[in-house]
């Protein structure tokens, strides 16, 4: 419990840093930019990763979306947490690149692909990377997951981003990690019962 605690100390007192930095950066300062990259970047990588992105897609999303808060950063309101702000804007970034993928996609032809080789000294039944088993939820469950496990905003920062009440979410979640157990326990029965 005492470390629990401490944790979301810790967390919070990041966070109110991060909410300083975007200030900062709506002020000019040349360096808040750089803070707030290293910083949230590999958390919004990690989300886009999640939400069935291609690497390339992934990161392709995540420079649009440091291109859309250089633009609107001027729309951030200091005091606020700067987390659902951003993720907000993450969120709409995806939106737009899905949207924007499927009327290319409408004008594509598609190839065969060919099954990707194994390489020799790779375990073939490794289990399935986190990306894999959260694809496999339904849209709604898979953003709250990423948000609250892979992007670090607590439950309330993540029921203001999404327009839903904390108690939503918490089922939504719930439901979520049901699933994933499931999916989990399928996939080793699989592989024990192949062997």
């Amino acid at each position: 419990m005492e470390y629990s605690l401490r944790e979301n100390r810790e967390v919070g007192r990041a966070c109110a840093e991060l909410d300083r930095w975007m200030e900062r950066y709506q002020q000019a300062d040349p360096e808040a930019p750089a803070v707030l990259v290293s910083a949230l970047s590999p958390a919004l990588l990690r989300f886009f990763r999640s939400q069935s992105a291609t690497p390339g897609q992934a990161e392709d999303l995540l420079q649009d979306t440091w291109l859309r808060i250089h633009r609107v950063r001027h729309t951030y309101r200091p005091g606020e947490p700067v987390l659902p702000w951003i993720y907000a804007l993450a969120r709409r970034v995806r939106v737009d690149g899905y949207l924007r993928g499927r009327r290319i996609d409408s004008h594509e032809t598609a190839m065969e692909v060919l099954p990707k080789r194994t390489a020799e000294g790779e375990p073939q039944h490794a289990l399935p990377v986190f990306e894999v088993l959260v694809a496999a939820l339904p849209e709604a469950r898979r953003e709250v997951i990423t948000m609250l496990k892979v992007g670090g905003p607590s439950l309330e920062e993540v029921a203001r981003t999404t327009s839903s009440t904390a108690g939503a979410l918490k089922q939504k979640a719930h439901r979520g990690y049901d699933r994933l157990r499931k999916l989990l326990r399928s996939y080793v029965a699989a592989v024990g019962g192949g062997q």
